[in-house]
């Protein structure tokens, strides 16, 4: 009878720990970081965000030693076609069984006092931290000579102020 008990609270406790592997439930499609030119201050990273799982997820913040600060941007028109990147301080949703494309000219990791340069054919370790997935690390492909594809946006001349 003993044993029953503590079987039980071992299974009880294993099962309410269960959602700290909801990990498996994020997936990160086709990431590619850039820099805008040699020895640039500044980069970024694109990816396809996607959660498998029945429950929304949120990215809320992002980490790089590549880089003195790492936040989540996006762009908001200025008027006249002029963009400016702005943090997405509340994070981004990612919905149950859904997606989040981070591309350019929209939504991306930003990269901001590189301490070291995104050379072509390198590889950058970023920490992206959900809400409920926890912290997921990617190792994403430097490719600088990438062009824009599926969901990239443009919008035309852009203000690159990273402090708002």
């Amino acid at each position: 009878m003993f044993l029953s008990h503590v079987s039980r609270a071992v299974l009880a406790a294993a099962l309410i720990t269960l959602p700290t592997f909801a990990f498996a439930d994020i997936v990160i499609d086709d990431p590619y970081a850039r820099a805008s030119r040699p020895n640039a201050p500044t980069g970024a990273a694109f990816m396809m965000i996607k959660n498998t799982g029945e429950t929304a997820d949120r990215l809320v913040s992002a980490t790089s030693d590549v880089a003195k600060r790492v936040e989540l941007h996006t762009h908001i028109d200025q008027g006249d076609g002029v963009m400016k990147m702005v943090e997405i301080e509340e994070g981004i949703e990612i919905p149950a069984g859904g997606m989040h494309m981070m591309a350019r000219g929209g939504d991306h990791v930003m990269f901001m006092g590189l301490t070291e340069s995104l050379e072509q054919g390198g590889e950058v370790s970023v920490i992206l931290t959900f809400e409920q997935a926890g912290d997921v690390t990617v190792m994403i492909p430097v490719d600088n000579e990438r062009q824009p594809k599926h969901g990239a946006m443009n919008h035309g001349d852009m203000n690159h102020d990273a402090t708002n």
